[in-house]
């Protein structure tokens, strides 16, 4: 028997204001949940997964239930949140073997799983351009030699994925708290290399990290971007006469796409959404359920969560737009700065470069803009706030 561990206790104040209203791994990219592309890819690979909650855990609890497809779901709380090791303590005696473990907010690939598993012990390892940015793996050949935390001077340039191959025998090591008065997972490696082969598998699939809220556009265009749609199979609302589609598309059930409308590059729409007439959606946009995007309106790249409403004459672009929002009538993102430098914005009050030279807005949950609002790069709303008409959003919108 193979079991699972999924850590999502985590409160995931950097991707705030996203997660003010829901824990990360609920959040969406290409209209699924995080956790729920893990546990696609899990299936046939391990018998039951153990879904290590904390924040607003009974969301998560709620939405994947005690059985996801093939897979038995068990839930851990974690009350005191001081690291991932700790984390791992919490299940200590729901292991029986062999185990897999993977962060919350992080999507692989099931060829990645896949190869992990075939291993006694193992990590996951990705060939990153900024190691300092990242734990990594120190190797010789495949195998693990010790990680490292982000290194100042350069050791390797294999990132920490978070996912990792243990058997019950790791609990037999006594972690002690790090320099951050946290226990860490990774001294688990650290330990376990010293004594037994663990090896390394550089990443052949996706490996999309979700530190950030701009990440999930990164993210979303990666998995939208590698969709392959079969339109008599994928096109399952109706499409009106003078719609030019020219990429690939997949819509939902009572989904209407109206005359006008022109959809270049991959674009994913839910169930029962109104599109046009005469929208332009371009980049690769996902479109969650019951949205509505309206007359000469233009979403490029962008992600629009359920029930969000975009009704007429707004552009949206390098966005995220939360659930239940409705944006007036032109309401403009921009999302490139004059001088093309990346765009900066807010975390915890101090400015962050996102590493993209375009970036529109962060838009949580249950936001209204009035008529002819202005959105900054990089600025963000914050969950049930609103603006005047007019107004131009030049910092970011907090309650």
């Amino acid at each position: 028997m193979i079991q699972a561990v999924i850590m999502a206790a985590g409160k995931s104040t950097r991707t705030w204001p996203l997660t003010l209203t829901m824990p990360k791994p609920l959040l969406k990219v290409m209209n699924k949940e995080i956790i729920k592309h893990n546990l696609d890819a899990m299936q046939g690979l391990v018998n039951e997964v153990i879904v290590i909650v904390g924040y607003k855990k009974e969301m998560i609890q709620s939405e994947i239930g005690n059985k996801y497809g093939k897979l038995k779901i068990r839930y851990v709380e974690q009350k005191r949140q001081l690291g991932t090791g700790h984390a791992l303590k919490y299940v200590e005696q729901l292991i029986k073997d062999k185990f897999i473990v993977i962060g919350g907010d992080d999507i692989f690939s099931k060829r990645d799983i896949r190869a992990c598993l075939k291993h006694k012990y193992a990590v996951l390892g990705c060939g990153v351009e900024s190691p300092d940015r990242f734990g990594v793996f120190v190797v010789k050949g495949k195998e693990v030699k010790k990680v490292v935390e982000k290194p100042k001077k350069f050791v390797s340039d294999i990132a920490n994925t978070g996912l990792y191959v243990f058997d019950k025998s790791v609990f037999d090591f006594k972690l002690k708290k790090s320099q951050r008065g946290e226990y860490e997972i990774v001294d688990y490696i650290n330990m376990l290399a010293k004594k037994e082969k663990v090896i390394c598998e550089k990443a052949k699939g996706h490996w999309l990290s979700v530190g950030y809220p701009w990440d999930l556009i990164e993210a979303n265009n990666t998995l939208v971007s590698e969709i392959k749609s079969d339109t008599m199979r994928d096109i399952r609302g109706k499409v009106e006469k003078n719609v030019t589609i020219k990429g690939e598309l997949k819509v939902g059930k009572g989904t209407e796409i109206l005359s006008g409308t022109y959809i270049k590059g991959n674009v994913v729409i839910g169930e029962n959404c109104r599109i046009g007439p005469n929208s332009y959606l371009r980049g690769n946009t996902s479109i969650g359920n019951g949205c509505h995007i309206g007359q000469a309106v233009e979403i490029k790249n962008s992600i629009i969560m359920d029930n969000a409403k975009v009704p007429h004459l707004s552009y949206i672009g390098d966005s995220v737009i939360g659930n239940n929002s409705n944006l007036g009538a032109g309401t403009i993102t921009a999302n490139l700065k004059h001088d093309n430098k990346n765009v900066r914005s807010a975390v915890k009050g101090k400015p962050v470069d996102t590493g993209r030279r375009k970036l529109g807005t962060i838009i949580a949950d249950d936001v209204h803009t009035g008529i002819n609002t202005t959105i900054y790069p990089g600025r963000k709303i914050w969950p049930g706030l609103g603006t005047l008409p007019g107004e131009v959003v030049d910092k970011d919108k907090m309650a």
